[in-house]
């Protein structure tokens, strides 16, 4: 069975000392595609390097809201630069936070940073949504407690015409048509399942079938407990590492979840990925 990951970060830290292993446990399930998302400018050259490596890999460029605040003044001539250069990338990982504002500088997520206000954000989010519309690239969009922010942005600007990718959503469900109606895919993660997001999950019993995705977010986001079952040992400061091979988790859970077998669930998002990404 082909399945694809939409979002994941292979190039983290976590995993590099893992990468041959994760690479033959991916091939062995038949991963046909992740699309792995740099999420500031130190990281574009690092996701390349591993492209020429990886056939699997499809790259993706893009400064993350986290990384807004620290840019540097010619980032986006070097992103446009190494979209060119890379015709198969796409642009990502980019949007919105607002939950960063509420973290006290003193905490260790947010050390050496500089946090971008809000409006900040929307300007760095809006160029880089411009440019995927330019380029004809899919972007693939992180949103935390943005999400009224986030329709304005994408109301107000160009969008790229295949679609964008509201990663492991967990907006509204009112929201999901609006979104669908601009051109949005939603992708379901295992972290869904916590019972901390009951009223999430059961967006994507909903979801249209053609505009659904499946991702990892490896290394965050591992399965929980017995579900975890590509366990790697644990990141430098103890926690959990997410081994990207638990896509198959996240496919068959949302085959539970959707009821159906995934043996049709696998092929429809596999269909959708490559109309978005390929």
């Amino acid at each position: 069975m082909n399945l694809h990951d939409a979002h994941q970060h292979f190039h983290f830290e976590p995993l590099t000392p893992h990468r041959a292993a994760i690479d033959a446990d991916l091939r062995r399930l038949g991963v046909k595609g992740a699309v792995v998302n740099g999420t500031n400018e130190e990281e574009w050259p690092v996701v390349a390097r591993l492209t020429r490596d990886h056939d699997w890999i499809v790259p993706s460029f893009g400064v993350h809201p986290w990384d807004c605040g620290n840019r540097s003044p010619g980032w986006e001539k070097t992103l446009r630069a190494t979209l060119l250069a890379h015709p198969r990338a796409h642009v990502g990982e980019i949007g919105l936070d607002r939950w960063i504002l509420d973290l006290k500088p003193d905490d260790p997520r947010v050390a050496g940073l500089r946090v971008a206000p809000l409006e900040e954000q929307c300007e760095v989010f809006a160029a880089q949504l411009r440019l995927a519309a330019e380029l004809s690239r899919a972007a693939s969009i992180h949103c935390v407690q943005a999400w009224g922010a986030l329709m304005d942005v994408l109301k107000k600007n160009p969008r790229p015409a295949r679609g964008f990718l509201l990663h492991g959503y967990a907006g509204p469900a009112e929201m999901i048509k609006n979104f669908a109606d601009l051109g949005a895919y939603f992708s379901f993660n295992v972290q869904l399942l916590e019972p901390r997001h009951k009223s999430r999950l059961d967006n994507f019993r909903h979801i249209p079938a053609k505009r659904l995705l499946v991702e990892t977010d490896a290394p965050t986001k591992p399965p929980a407990g017995a579900l975890n079952r590509f366990p790697l040992p644990p990141a430098a400061d103890g926690s959990t590492v997410n081994h990207p091979a638990n896509i198959v988790v996240a496919y068959e859970q949302l085959a539970l979840l959707r009821g159906v077998p995934l043996e049709i669930l696998a092929p429809q998002v596999g269909q959708n990925f490559r109309r978005l990404f390929l």
